[in-house]
């Protein structure tokens, strides 16, 4: 006889008193009661508030899951539109070539700022910004510098922006104050104070001058076109010397001076 198996269990009615009495032999299989009660427990899982919240939670995070991957890793969300704002000098043919934007990259894995360093660095650019714009467009805002001065070199008319930045050789514009001083240049601290000097007047002055002429950071004078000169000496205190500069204009003379805006003269 075959012996039964270890996790087996039978029992037999006991002989003796009625030796006809049936044999009865039960067996209890492998597991089959564990089994039972995974069911008993999930069936307990899904009948309460917990478990009701999972069924439904789960299949709408599987679908988000699923449309994220198709989002970050296929081209449905490809860049497919590249707009550009605020270019007067600068041509679209630069801003696109500094963009790179991956062909067919998925508009969720563009680095915009990235793209953004590689547009500033473009020596007209002062600023820029990059923006995703879905569900394909990229968007480039650019802030480009505009010359507040211009010093003439052994190349050409260098060009100075508001910020002291010497960004340009070209032909300076007409109208466009020149600066005379000895070292002229973005680094220059003298050439930063005629810049500030500039900056710091009223527009309808600032409209009227010619040349600055730096002699130190405390020591700016500006040429009018009209030939009058405006002493104003350094940037220091210069709301106040804004605020008295056009009333003494009005005077007669040739030579005025703000730079104590306290005791201003007029020769």
């Amino acid at each position: 006889m075959t012996p039964r198996s270890a996790p087996e269990s039978a029992t037999r009615g006991a002989r003796g008193a009625d030796p006809d009495a049936d044999e009865t032999v039960e067996f209890a299989r492998p597991g089959s009661g564990s089994r039972r009660g995974l069911a008993d427990s999930m069936g307990g899982l899904a009948d309460s508030p917990a478990g009701r919240l999972a069924m439904r939670v789960l299949p709408v995070l599987g679908v988000l899951l699923l449309l994220a991957g198709i989002a970050w890793f296929t081209p449905a969300l490809s860049v497919r539109t590249l707009k550009v704002e605020g270019l007067s000098a600068v041509s679209e043919q630069q801003i696109r070539a500094a963009l790179a934007v991956p062909s067919g990259r998925s508009m969720l894995r563009i680095d915009t700022e990235a793209m953004a360093a590689r547009v500033a660095a473009l020596p007209r650019v002062r600023s820029v910004r990059v923006q995703r714009v879905f569900p394909s467009t990229v968007r480039v805002t650019v802030v480009e510098r505009t010359p507040a001065l211009y010093f003439d070199g052994p190349d050409g008319s260098h060009l100075i922006d508001s910020d002291s930045v010497e960004f340009a050789v070209e032909q300076a514009p007409p109208t466009l104050p020149k600066l005379t001083t000895d070292h002229p240049g973005g680094s220059d601290p003298v050439t930063k104070a005629a810049v500030d000097v500039l900056d710091a007047t009223p527009q309808e002055l600032r409209d009227q001058v010619g040349e600055v002429v730096a002699r130190s950071v405390s020591d700016v004078a500006l040429n009018l076109r009209d030939g009058r000169i405006v002493l104003w000496g350094g940037p220091d205190d210069s709301t106040r010397k804004a605020a008295v500069v056009l009333p003494i204009l009005s005077r007669p003379g040739t030579l005025f001076d703000v730079s104590s805006p306290d005791l201003v003269t007029v020769r």
